[in-house]
C-alpha cells in the first residue's frame, strides 16, 4: 500500500516581496462623449481644477483636486451604451464650504440630496455630472448642522 502524498512544502518568502501598503487612492477614469460639459461640469460645479495632462493620442482632461489629477476625462466618439449594472456606482470627493457648494449647485441648476451618516460625522451631497455618474462631496456633519440642515 502507498503512503499518501504529502502536500508541498511552503514556498520560501521572495527577497523583494513584502506586504504592500496601499497609501492614496489616485484617481477615477471617466470616458465621455461630452468632454467640453463634463469638463465644465467637474470645474464649475464641483470646484476641481483643470492641469497637466501627457500628451496621449486622444481627447481628454485631467482635473485636480489639491494638487493631485482625481479626474481623467477620456474623450470617445459615442457615449458608452448603458449596459446592465453599473461597474462604477459612485465616487466621492471630500471638502469644506458647505454653504458655498450648495450654492453653487443651485446657481447651476443642479440638483443634489443630502445623506448623513451621523455616526462618521458626514454629511454628503449627491450629485450626478452631465453623463449620469453619482458623485457624492462630503463634508463635516458641523457644518450642515450650522447651516440647519441635519433631520
Amino acid at each position: 500500500m502507498r503512503a499518501p502524498a504529502r502536500p508541498p512544502a511552503p514556498a520560501a518568502p521572495h527577497p523583494l516581496r513584502g506586504p504592500v501598503l496601499l497609501i492614496a487612492f489616485d484617481h477615477v477614469n471617466v470616458r465621455t462623449a461630452n468632454l467640453d460639459g463634463m469638463r465644465a461640469f467637474y470645474v464649475d460645479v464641483i470646484g476641481l481644477r483643470v492641469g497637466p495632462r501627457p500628451a496621449f493620442s486622444f481627447g481628454g482632461a485631467w482635473l485636480y483636486c489639491a494638487g493631485a489629477p482625481v479626474v481623467h476625462l477620456v474623450q470617445v466618439d459615442r457615449a458608452p451604451p448603458p449596459s446592465g449594472e453599473l461597474s462604477l456606482e459612485h465616487f466621492a470627493l471630500r471638502a469644506e464650504g458647505l454653504a458655498d457648494f450648495l450654492e453653487r449647485l443651485r446657481a447651476h441648476g443642479v440638483p443634489a440630496r443630502l445623506g448623513f451618516i451621523h455616526d462618521f460625522g458626514v454629511c454628503q451631497v449627491n450629485v450626478r455630472d452631465p453623463d449620469g455618474t453619482h458623485i457624492h462631496v462630503d463634508f463635516d456633519i458641523a457644518e450642515a448642522k450650522a447651516l440647519d440642515l441635519v433631520p
